[in-house]
């Protein structure tokens, strides 16, 4: 908290210059829903909100309440005052509408390309950033239909008997003591099946220094601006450099053994990244497979490892909920000849495992939302929402200015559905049966996103979790060791002190 706080101060102190000059822009601009063009055209109706302090905005705010599991408090503050499912504000240096209803969430996920397009804070280009030598935008394009296509269920079918063996070597190897720390030997678990699925390395080493720096990029993405050394941004760029010097070794060497060998036997997805060419017989380019396998070991360690610890943290505070998924997983078990890896059909017999884990899911999401941009002027519930630079001249009672204003970007967030009692009633209690049936209302549960840019990981990511239930129930009973442990919430949720659990091996 104290390196948050100096990095807050370091970035107003920065400000102060420009500070008074900005004073008199942002009057006016709070005044601009009901001023006139010099023609006499009213201006359009800009969503209702406050940009608060001159280039912060209202970030520190929403980052104190996010660290304190309060999200939910920061929107319904702003939608009781402004009486709107939007409003307007701003984060991280950015002018923002917030969509804060299921409502919002569909009229996003369906106008994805036609109304708005995805965004992401700058932080993520300086951590990850662009070379000449990325390949044209339709052959980047392709390889993110590879990866897609590779990530979805027929192309996952034949990785669940990797998972599986990977799976039940770490909890032989990593769980044969009575105690663990479930943060350490999760993110151990996680960070090596990644490594193997997705870049077919198995040395220990290597794998270790690929994840010492995973949590530096995890907590630079959403970090304050401020490239300074000891800030978040600063550590996450100097972590990304080492991450991407490890992968295109590993890439230049796998391109080497690739060539003359019997290729049948690699299944990982940086070779099938290697071997697949574009529309036009060309080769995809290092950097831009590079980068790709980055975010991929970024965004599986990060959501799952938390979502992992969450569940194991809920199955000892809840052991009914354990039962259940317990008896489910001993009926697999029970007609699988003993040694038979898990496959398909049995990841479909899981339906309350996976109500547990999307419960999970809805109530510690492991994230903040997401971002998009108009690509044209829109209307939402009568509010209209810019798109591009406009300088216009203004007039009020008093004065004439001009408004420089900036392109508007869209933040929609998990916990503004996740958490309304409207969509899931009494949202702090743990229900898995909020899943079963119908289910929650459409696009209230959005772990994954919605329409065309949903998470294409998001089949990986249930088979992985599903996969690591079942094998974990079916040896372990376990207990905490801290009954009253706190959880932190930036940037995801997490137990403060690693959730140490003692292990009962169940009987075989």
């Amino acid at each position: 908290m104290l390196m948050d706080f100096l990095q807050f101060l370091l970035l107003l102190l920065s400000l102060i210059p420009a500070a008074y000059l900005c004073l008199h822009k942002l009057a006016m601009r709070k005044k601009s829903h009901n001023v006139t063009t010099e023609s006499g055209t009213r201006q359009p109706l800009l969503p209702p909100g406050t940009l608060g302090w001159p280039l912060i905005g209202e970030t520190y705010d929403y980052y104190s309440k996010r660290r304190e599991n309060l999200t939910y408090k920061f929107l319904t503050e702003r939608w009781n005052k402004y009486s709107s499912s939007i409003f307007r504000t701003s984060l991280i240096g950015k002018t923002m509408v917030i969509f804060c209803n299921v409502e919002g969430n569909k009229f996003l996920f369906s106008n994805e390309k036609k109304l708005v397009q995805a965004w992401w804070p700058t932080t993520l280009d300086t951590i990850f950033p662009k070379t000449d030598k990325k390949p044209s935008a339709e052959q980047s394009h392709t390889l993110r239909n590879l990866l897609r296509w590779i990530l979805k269920i027929d192309g996952l079918r034949e990785y669940i008997s990797i998972i599986d063996e990977v799976t039940r070597q770490h909890l032989q190897t990593d769980w044969n003591c009575k105690q663990v720390s479930v943060c350490d030997v999760t993110k151990r678990y996680l960070f090596t099946l990644s490594s193997n699925i997705f870049l077919g390395i198995n040395d220990p080493g290597k794998i270790e220094r690929l994840a010492k720096n995973m949590k530096y990029i995890e907590e630079g993405f959403f970090s304050m601006p401020i490239n300074l050394p000891g800030t978040a941004l600063n550590r996450a760029i100097k972590a990304a450099k080492l991450i991407s010097k490890e992968l295109m070794a590993t890439i230049r060497q796998r391109r080497i053994d690739l060539q003359g060998h019997d290729l049948s036997s690699r299944k990982d997805f940086m070779s099938t990244m290697l071997l697949a060419k574009d529309e036009n017989g060309q080769a995809f380019c290092d950097e831009d497979v590079a980068s790709h396998l980055a975010g991929l070991l970024v965004a599986s360690f990060s959501t799952m490892h938390c979502t992992i610890t969450s569940i194991m943290k809920y199955l000892a505070e809840l052991p009914d909920v354990y039962d259940s998924v317990f008896g489910e997983q001993n009926e697999i078990l029970d007609v699988k000849p003993k040694g038979d890896h898990l496959t398909w059909e049995d990841i479909q017999k899981m339906k309350y495992s996976w109500s547990v884990a999307s419960e999970v899911l809805r109530i510690s999401t492991p994230g903040f939302g997401g971002f998009r941009e108009a690509i044209t002027d829109f209307t939402y519930e009568g509010f209209t929402v810019p798109k591009g630079s406009k300088e216009q001249i203004l007039h009020t009672e008093k004065d004439q200015f001009k408004v420089q204003q900036s392109t508007e970007k869209i933040f929609w967030t998990f916990d503004a559905t996740h958490k309304n009692p409207k969509y899931f009633p009494n949202p702090e209690k743990f229900e898995p049966s909020r899943f079963q049936g119908n289910g929650p209302a459409p696009y209230a549960f959005v772990p994954f996103g919605g329409g065309p840019r949903m998470c294409p990981g998001n089949e990986y990511a249930r088979v992985v979790i599903l996969v690591f239930m079942h094998n974990v129930v079916t040896k372990f009973r376990w207990e905490k060791l801290i009954p009253g442990e706190n959880m932190i919430y930036y940037p995801a949720p997490r137990p403060a002190r690693g959730l140490p659990v003692i292990l009962h091996p169940n009987k075989p």
